[in-house]
């Protein structure tokens, strides 16, 4: 006797045995990740508002061709795609902007939408997150850059026309953002691969000892990956508000010292 058949039966969008709210996982991300976008691609394409006194945006630097000598266009678009790249191939943000705007999967254990043809990221436009080291060494270019700027802006010019050590309340957030913003950077998963994650055998490996001390602390960072991610999101969009609200004479400046 022969074993009946079976048919197989797709489950329906959102279809799930899950009996929490789990879509209410994916709304801080469409809220918080889409509202940074839209804000980043203005202030991107305004070219304005992105100086005062000893602070520069984050978003600008580093700053080129502010005279538009050669480039009639905003700034920002001449650096964009270096920090953009960085985040939009980062492992942890694909996950969340894959399940919040793309729905693919939804959550963990809730079906989605019809049939496809699976292929991952093997094939275009999503090959293209392979390239996620090479954004990495990018990244940590604009992480100098990022540095320069926050010590520059504890030096205002002072009655002399001389630049004169001081703090600002635009200083700490500007030194608050590249902080986090290195911590993002150091806790990448590529950044960690590269130090030792590919080894099997650290004490059989060329300068063994010093690779897993770095693997190691790396890792530890790595951890904290996601909370890295979302607090240098929000800062590198604050402190890009809080100097265009200065530029534009909507604030003044909180002098501490």
């Amino acid at each position: 006797m022969g074993s009946p058949s079976v048919e197989t039966k797709l489950a329906q969008f959102g279809e799930t045995q899950r009996r929490d709210p789990w879509w209410i996982e994916i709304l801080p991300v469409v809220i918080l990740l889409g509202g940074f976008g839209v804000y980043a691609t203005l202030r991107a394409f305004e070219g304005t508002y992105y100086h005062w006194g000893p602070y520069l945006s984050p978003f600008y630097s580093p700053l080129i061709d502010e005279r538009h000598q050669w480039w009639k266009f905003s700034p920002a678009l001449l650096i964009l795609a270096g920090p953009l790249g960085f985040r939009a191939t980062c492992y942890y943000y694909r996950k969340a902007y894959y399940r919040a705007f793309f729905l693919d999967p939804p959550a963990c254990a809730v079906s989605e939408s019809g049939k496809r043809n699976y292929k991952g990221e093997t094939s275009f436009p999503f090959i293209l997150q392979n390239v996620h080291r090479y954004f990495l060494y990018l990244a940590i270019i604009f992480i100098l850059f990022l540095w320069r700027d926050a010590f520059q802006a504890f030096f205002f010019i002072g009655r002399l026309r001389l630049p004169e050590f001081g703090i600002g309340l635009g200083s700490l957030i500007m030194l608050a953002n590249v902080i986090l913003l290195t911590l993002y950077t150091l806790s990448c998963h590529s950044l960690r691969h590269l130090a030792g994650g590919k080894l099997d055998c650290f004490s059989c490996s060329s300068f063994g000892p010093p690779r897993h001390t770095a693997w190691s602390r790396l890792s530890a960072l790595n951890e904290r990956h996601a909370l890295f991610a979302w607090g240098s999101l929000i800062s590198v969009g604050f402190t890009d508000f809080y100097i265009r609200m200065l530029a534009a004479g909507v604030f003044k400046d909180i002098r501490i010292l």
